[in-house]
């Protein structure tokens, strides 16, 4: 007799046991029972032939290793996973975007930032395992309160190029009488480059000239960050600001 050398396909989600399939397991016991495989597959939806969308989610773990690690990975590379087109790449990765937004919503809003690691708590996980150097503006109000956070610059790898005079201009036109500054190291270290420093002593200099308030400028690395002020740059800049005013 002669031997049948098909090969197999795995079954269809749409075959499995309801219970097992992860968008009715999800309705019917919680999002929490599913594995980060089965919660890729919902947002992915359908698979390739010979694969299913868990299949796919259990790549993208495998490669990349961790949804955190996920957050950072450009388009390209996910493009290169068989099954992955635009329209579910941009669904990860608003899911993921979700996620990290989320995290730093716990750390917000109605609380007054009392300390460097109040603020470096907010933007950590915004901006940890960012590829390129983000710069933002924190715009307090008369009680430390965060009001907004606007973006100032968004750079490449190496630097961003904030601009003073927007960020005077950005508080004037918030009414902000206080601003704290922080942009990332996508190297992870957050030793500050004599650029940050020069940078930090000059936006001092606008800010005591325009009667605003300038708290701190934070360096977010890989969990861990710096503080202008907690290492007395900040005081040291303001008494040479007024000095020289």
């Amino acid at each position: 007799m002669k031997k049948d050398n098909k090969v197999q396909y795995p079954i269809p989600i749409r075959e499995w046991a309801e219970d097992d399939r992860p968008r009715e397991k999800l309705l019917k016991y919680g999002e929490h029972t599913l594995s980060n495989a089965e919660l890729l597959a919902i947002l992915i939806r359908t698979g390739t032939p010979g694969r299913s969308a868990v299949d796919i989610g259990r790549e993208l773990l495998h490669r990349f290793k961790s949804l955190r690690a996920m957050s950072s990975v450009d388009v390209s590379e996910f493009r290169k996973i068989n099954g992955l087109k635009n329209a579910k790449i941009a669904q990860i990765k608003a899911a993921i975007e979700l996620g990290r937004r989320m995290l730093s919503e716990e750390k917000t809003l109605a609380d007054p930032f009392r300390h460097s690691s109040d603020v470096a708590n907010l933007l950590m996980p915004l901006m940890r395992d960012l590829k390129k150097e983000r710069f933002v503006l924190l715009l307090l109000d008369g009680r430390n309160t965060m009001s907004d956070m606007i973006d100032i610059d968004y750079g490449t790898v190496d630097r961003a190029n904030p601009y003073i005079r927007d960020i005077i201009q950005t508080a004037i036109r918030h009414n902000a009488p206080s601003i704290i500054v922080a942009h990332n190291h996508p190297s992870g270290a957050t030793t500050p480059s004599e650029n940050d420093k020069a940078f930090t002593k000059s936006l001092m200099m606008a800010a005591k000239a325009t009667g605003i308030s300038f708290f701190d400028h934070i360096i977010i690395g890989n969990d861990c960050y710096f503080s202008f002020a907690d290492k007395g740059f900040i005081g040291e800049y303001e008494a040479k600001a007024i000095r020289e005013l």
